[in-house]
């Protein structure tokens, strides 16, 4: 079983990840942009015509895009999160500290400097950079 099953993946195409979604409640537009793109420095993607009467806007990071969606019923991710790269983790936990915004660092993954904050809704966000050498 486990043999068929790897035998699959072989032939599997998957070449990476396009997007990752995180949710907001309705009308998280404006905060959306002064966060993401304002403040995190992504840039604001147009959303398809027939997608944007569902609210929420998209943000480019790298080749990757990171949607924020509307959700009826929302409620912060605590646990799941998107984890970004990052150039200059320093500067950018001093940017977003500058900003009122709390960030937790973590050295529970060998080589890597990280931390984890929390976008205007509350879901979980992580920042990694390298460790100098």
């Amino acid at each position: 079983m486990i043999w068929d099953l790897f035998q699959f993946c072989e032939f599997m195409l998957l070449t990476g990840i396009d997007h990752v979604q995180v949710a907001a409640p309705k009308g998280c537009e404006q905060q959306a942009r002064e966060f993401y793109a304002h403040l995190l420095g992504m840039e604001e993607i147009e959303k398809p015509e027939a997608l944007r009467s569902r609210g929420g806007c998209w943000f480019r990071v790298g080749s990757q895009q990171l949607h924020v969606g509307v959700e009826q019923d929302f409620r912060p991710a605590r646990k799941a999160h998107p984890a970004f790269a990052v150039k200059d983790i320093d500067k950018l936990a001093a940017t977003l500290d500058n900003a009122g915004i709390r960030c937790t660092w973590d050295d529970g993954v060998p080589g890597a400097r990280r931390f984890h904050a929390h976008d205007p809704w509350g879901n979980r966000l992580e920042f990694t950079g390298q460790v100098s050498a």
